[in-house]
């Protein structure tokens, strides 16, 4: 079970985008990254077609590695790491390892 989920808050801990917080749009699991909202842009070179009429340079996001990301805890007010906890009702459920609270 993966730490990172989809609609979660991230920050970046490492690369161009350092410092930046950003909502993760898709999981790739089998690749270990994570495709975030505003972060990592690349420039792509987008030939004219009939989807496409206008062409030219258009920026996209890239997806970064799982390792360079933080969830973001709206408690601590900062990146923190999430353990797992097993709720009463049997549920497994990710835990903010600072405060202790369950997300």
């Amino acid at each position: 079970m993966l730490r990172i989920k989809k609609n979660d808050i991230v920050m970046v801990t490492s690369g161009k985008d350092k410092g930046k917080t950003g909502k993760v749009l898709h999981v790739f699991c089998q690749e270990s990254r994570v495709l975030v909202e505003g972060i990592n842009k690349a420039k792509k070179h987008m030939r004219r077609t009939q989807e496409n009429q206008q062409g030219g340079i258009v920026e996209v996001e890239r997806p970064l590695s799982l390792s360079n990301v933080m969830y973001y805890c709206k408690n601590c007010n900062r990146p923190v790491r999430l353990g797992f906890s097993i709720a009463k009702d049997a549920a497994k459920v990710r835990v903010c390892k600072r405060c202790k609270q369950t997300l």
